[in-house]
């Protein structure tokens, strides 16, 4: 299979990564069965993207979202193109025949990336994370209103303790008087992102019948340069030798990340590796008590729970489904 099902898809998070593991593709090769090798590759693309994410939150307060961007995608490109390289899929696997279906899934996850990289900028690298595990439920809703898929209980229970994690966890800033409209819009571009994120998967799950998805990749990276390098008029800043490690680490980690989730599921089924898939948001919690001095609240504890089981039915009902 040119990429797995799983996709190589370089978003500002895991989440479209972390989701296509349910989107049929349209080629396939044997799975190499390693249980062990599967595991410990999708333990390693957690630690990796938890680093990337530590990358952008040390630098965020002073390097723009757009500036960040750029980054992220121009150096996540290397390890994908040479993956691709190595897959024998540079460049002729680049073909398409679906130019504006990868300009529109493109644009989204885009949008999508801007969206995680200002929501990790405004809140604590362990609360915007896991408004990334909200993409199922996010993409359960939208297979209802889009594709006309079925309404089952269990669609139901994943989109209702969803939406009520984050409930639970916006709940203590609404309650104040002087609200922390920084923190607010942290989490309101934390559940845009999932939201452009679940438009963005439906788009994958159409392109993939088609195309390889070594393209989407490609062209999804492309694109986010290209939408990084459009914000140089509101402001970019000229890197000092730190910022500009840490920007090209992010994209390294990023791209690396990537890879070692799509390798994982060459050797292991999905319903194997999920636990380790929810285990990664411990990286985050770890990263804000140890670096970044911020304590762990009592809303996150109480919405953590309510998010990653909504997130696991509403996986395991689009499993179910097919």
């Amino acid at each position: 299979m040119p990429f797995e099902e799983h996709g190589l898809l370089i978003h500002g998070d895991a989440a479209i990564t972390r989701a296509q593991h349910n989107v049929p593709t349209a080629a396939s090769e044997p799975v190499i069965a390693n249980p062990r090798i599967g595991i410990l590759l999708r333990i390693l693309s957690g630690f990796l993207f938890a680093g990337m994410s530590i990358c952008i939150k040390a630098v965020a307060e002073d390097v723009p979202v757009g500036e960040i961007v750029f980054f992220r995608s121009a150096f996540a490109l290397i390890p994908l193109m040479v993956y691709l390289w190595m897959r024998k899929e540079f460049p002729q696997g680049l073909a398409t025949r679906r130019p504006l279906g990868h300009l529109l899934r493109s644009s989204l996850g885009a949008a999508a990336m801007f969206a995680s990289f200002a929501s990790i900028a405004r809140l604590p690298l362990a609360e915007a994370t896991l408004l990334t595990y909200l993409s199922p439920t996010f993409t359960s809703i939208a297979g209802v209103l889009l594709l006309s898929e079925k309404v089952t209980i269990w669609r139901i229970g994943g989109v209702v303790l969803g939406l009520a994690g984050v409930l639970v966890l916006v709940w203590p800033e609404l309650g104040h008087q002087d609200m922390d409209a920084g923190r607010m819009w942290g989490y309101i571009w934390g559940l845009l992102m999932g939201i452009l994120t679940a438009f963005a998967l439906i788009m994958v799950r159409s392109l993939n019948r088609t195309e390889n998805p070594g393209a989407i990749a490609f062209y999804f990276v492309i694109a986010s340069m290209i939408g990084g390098i459009a914000t140089v008029p509101f402001g970019w800043v000229i890197p000092d030798s730190y910022a500009l490690t840490i920007l090209v680490m992010a994209g390294l980690l990023g791209g690396c990340a990537h890879i070692a989730m799509t390798l994982s599921f060459r050797h292991a089924e999905a319903s194997l590796l999920a636990p380790f898939e929810y285990m990664a948001i411990l990286w985050p919690v770890l990263a804000d008590l140890l670096l970044f001095d911020m304590p762990i609240s009592s809303a996150f504890l109480a919405a953590l729970p309510l998010v990653l089981v909504g997130a696991a039915i509403a996986a395991m009902e689009s499993r179910r489904r097919r």
